[in-house]
């Protein structure tokens, strides 16, 4: 990730939604490249069958739906391809926002390529709203127009096409966005929602998705199929920045616009990189969200997008004219003075907005958070919406209420809740409204606002009831610090793009302290911070608009995404700050048990290594200590044993929570200590998909070092696991492919590499994926135990 993409930041504490165990097969395994926790992220996104993850990783996987598929679309195709035989001129009518100028560009290059005559219009949001109005309409069909061609808007646009109609002009909308109760009279509709299957490869299409089906049938029926593909690298633009839901056909078409936008020989875009300084070979929809897409909506939050589609067609300059590059370099300046204008009306919009709810903190105790303002333009309201949502973690609209004018208000929601349905709720109260589940806009009158706050609270919270969903956090899994690799990260980002239908895979590593911190960004906007474990591991973590947010204090579990990062030219992982939840720490318990041994209580203390080193320091200490990271030369943990390294001692510290009541009696019996200082820290490797991958990285470096010789008790200190587990994990990876058992003879295995290809055993390893689980599971809920277990009640028997 390039350093200019920043994410808002989540201050407020959110529900976690803690991972459900989930079977995973060997094959799915497979199709997700051998990794367990990226076949774990594709099962509980419904990808559990191999070739549903292979079609959603990979688009040549993929069979994408055919655009005569869509309702409409044909009759729509037949009356183009007329107009386009009969010289009629066709007017493209566009949306303001990404979605839409991108739609129109498609549009209007693909009807031009094709030899029609066209004209085009997005309406200027300072004069016009969305749809089709009356005025404008009437100066294009004056001025010659003889059919409307709508993209990403139209859908309740019945007066105009009434209006077309009585001029004797033909109709035809492709929108996107949630249906009427009636049609418009239009000559065709093209809309997604219009096909009854949900789950239809074509259900999720945004404005652009629609304009390219319909750019695609074209050219087929034109004899030149493969001509649309130059129109893929904008597709890419308008699904990122719609926050289209990333399924089917739309996740398709937007892994083959990435490669597209890439190599794109667009010049305004080019332009538009250059000046964020991205490098396009890395371009990610993360760049688009951040970085590409912002900029455009700046156009049309701030100024004229119809100028959009001037600068998304001027290709290279060696294909285009001197005169269209002189042109598109100038815009790329006028955007980029847009864009910074657009940022400074947004940071002024969400310092108003949260100065008013510090105000009253009473607007946050509804299903909704409205707030409004006669100071706020119009233009940018839905950003700082977006903004909202992700701190407040709940559906948010804003509103601009100027003077003897009407309110006019964006809405952004949450998953669970459609936001344009739950203002249908309300229309009485409002003027106009339209949009989409996730998002909408709507004008009202402006002391009517009130009514509107205390319905859509209502209305809010029966929505989430009616569909069991309310908002969290879902964690993928839980993974130790230390195993935070570029390589695991690289694996998954095979997942990407990430976005609504593929959220980022969100993880969690334990127990952590903050080591420092500091303000980075222009503004110092950001929060830089250094976390580190009880095992010493530590890591860099970037908290988006996080420098004014206060940090948990002692030892708290971090929820985090990881993602890779190019910044000045060296790659590595970049850990963004999602959630922090706080660990209870009480003060640490001395007891005597009944067998005589003292216990001294530290599971709870505030900095156990510091507590460590002083034992080491003044007493004859053990310490047990198992799955250890590399200690350096002044980690205390560097004395660490392994149970199968224990002898007798006067003291045993007991760093690593033990995985059995028989491990931990093993140990108090060869140890015979008269004091035992209890830590219990959890290792971590209770999850399959954590376990797998350490046991794997173990086998892997045996294979190496010792002719694939491995020993089961060795392994299981090293994965701080029973036994049993060890043996249920080789057999795992020896029947999903990824090993070979040569010979087996008490505790000493043999591994080699699998056979070439791989033989997976889907049954087998299905089977053992789920006694693994279990085993798993009892581990952890032991360790949960002790780790809140009476310390006399550990040590009497």
């Amino acid at each position: 990730m390039h350093a200019g993409v920043s994410h808002p930041g989540a201050a407020r504490p959110r529900r976690w939604i803690e991972p459900a165990p989930i079977p995973v097969c060997a094959e799915l395994a497979a199709a997700a490249g051998g990794q367990p926790l990226a076949a774990l992220a594709l099962a509980r996104r419904g990808l559990a069958e191999p070739a549903d993850a292979r079609a959603f990783l990979d688009p040549a996987c993929y069979t994408p739906t055919p655009p005569a598929a869509l309702p409409g679309l044909s009759r729509a195709v037949e009356r183009l391809a007329a107009a386009i035989g009969a010289q009629e001129p066709i007017c493209v009518w566009g949306d303001f926002d990404v979605d839409g100028q991108t739609a129109t560009t498609v549009l209007v290059a693909a009807l031009t390529d094709l030899g029609a005559v066209v004209s085009y219009h997005i309406p200027v949001r300072a004069t016009e709203s969305h749809g089709v109005g009356l005025p404008v309409l009437t100066q294009v069909l004056d001025a010659g127009g003889r059919l409307i061609l709508t993209c990403d808007t139209g859908i309740a646009s019945h007066e105009a096409v009434a209006f077309a109609r009585s001029r004797g002009v033909d109709f035809i909308i492709t929108d996107h966005h949630d249906l009427p109760p009636t049609l418009p009279d239009a000559y065709a509709v093209v809309n997604p929602k219009l096909e009854p299957v949900e789950e239809s490869g074509l259900a999720h299409l945004p404005g652009v998705g629609v304009a390219y089906k319909l750019a695609e049938e074209l050219y087929h029926r034109a004899g030149r199929p493969e001509a649309a593909a130059a129109l893929l690298d904008l597709v890419a633009l308008g699904i990122v920045a719609d926050l289209a839901t990333l399924r089917g056909d739309t996740r398709y078409l937007l892994q083959r616009g990435l490669e597209a936008l890439r190599q794109t020989q667009r010049l305004g875009l080019r332009l538009l990189m250059e000046n964020a300084e991205l490098e396009p070979e890395r371009l990610s929809e993360e760049h688009i969200s951040y970085v590409l897409a912002p900029r455009l909506n700046a156009l049309g939050r701030l100024a004229d997008a119809n100028v959009a589609v001037e600068f998304l067609r001027v290709m290279d300059a060696s294909t285009d004219s001197a005169g269209a590059a002189t042109r598109a370099r100038i815009l790329a300046g006028q955007i980029e003075a847009l864009n910074a204008q657009r940022k400074l009306l947004c940071d002024q919009v969400y310092a108003a907005a949260e100065a008013q709810i510090g105000r009253d903190p009473a607007l946050l105790e509804g299903g909704a958070l409205v707030l409004a303002s006669p100071a706020w333009p119009a233009g940018v309201i839905g950003i700082v919406a977006s903004r909202l949502v992700e701190r407040y973690d709940k559906p948010t609209v804003l509103l601009s209420t100027p003077a003897g004018e009407l309110a006019r208000g964006s809405a952004r929601s949450v998953a669970g809740v459609n936001i344009t349905a739950a203002l249908a709720a309300h229309a009485g109260l409002l003027t106009s409204f339209g949009g989409h589940p996730m998002a909408a806009g709507l004008s009202m009158s402006a002391d009517r606002i009130l009514e509107l706050r205390r319905g859509l609270a209502r209305t809010v919270g029966a929505l989430l009831a009616q569909a069991h969903e309310q908002p969290g956090l879902a964690i993928d899994d839980y993974l130790p610090l230390s195993d935070l690799t570029l390589d695991l990260v690289d694996e998954l980002e095979r997942m990407a793009p990430f976005g609504p239908g593929n959220p980022l895979i969100t993880l969690v590593s334990r127990d952590l302290r903050v080591r420092n911190r500091r303000a980075v960004g222009r503004r110092g906007e950001h929060l830089l911070v250094v976390v580190e474990d009880t095992w010493g591991a530590a890591h860099k973590v970037i908290w988006w608009d996080g420098a004014a947010e206060s940090l948990p204090d002692g030892v708290f579990d971090l929820a985090y995404v990881a993602r890779s990062s190019d910044y000045r030219g060296a790659r590595e992982v970049q850990i963004e700050w999602i959630d922090g939840r706080r660990v209870e720490t009480p003060a640490p318990e001395v007891t005597r048990a009944l067998t005589g041994v003292e216990v001294i209580d530290h599971r709870e203390a505030p900095n156990p290594l510091a507590i460590v080193a002083d034992l080491i320091a003044d007493r004859d200490v053990i310490i047990w200590h198992e799955a250890a990271a590399a200690a350096g030369p002044d980690d205390p943990l560097q004395h660490g044993r392994s149970r199968h390294e224990l002898t007798a001692s006067p003291a045993l510290v007991v760093w690593t929570t033990p995985a059995g009541p028989a491990e931990w009696r093993a140990a108090l019996a060869t140890v015979q200590p008269a004091r035992v200082y209890l830590f219990g820290r959890d290792p971590g490797l209770d999850q399959p998909g954590a376990f797998l991958r350490r046991l794997a990285g173990l086998v892997k470096h045996a294979r190496r070092a010792r002719g694939g010789q491995v020993g089961v008790t060795a392994l299981a200190a090293a994965t701080a696991q029973r036994e049993a587990a060890v043996r249920l994990g080789l057999d795992w990876l020896a029947a999903a492919g990824h090993l070979a058992i040569v010979s087996e003879a008490e505790d000493a295995i043999i591994v080699d590499e699998p056979a070439a290809p791989p033989q997976a055993d889907a049954g087998r390893s299905s089977e053992l994926a789920g006694r693994l689980q279990a085993l798993l599971a009892e581990t952890a809920a032991y360790r949960a135990y002790f780790r809140q277990a009476d310390p006399q009640r550990l040590v009497h028997f």
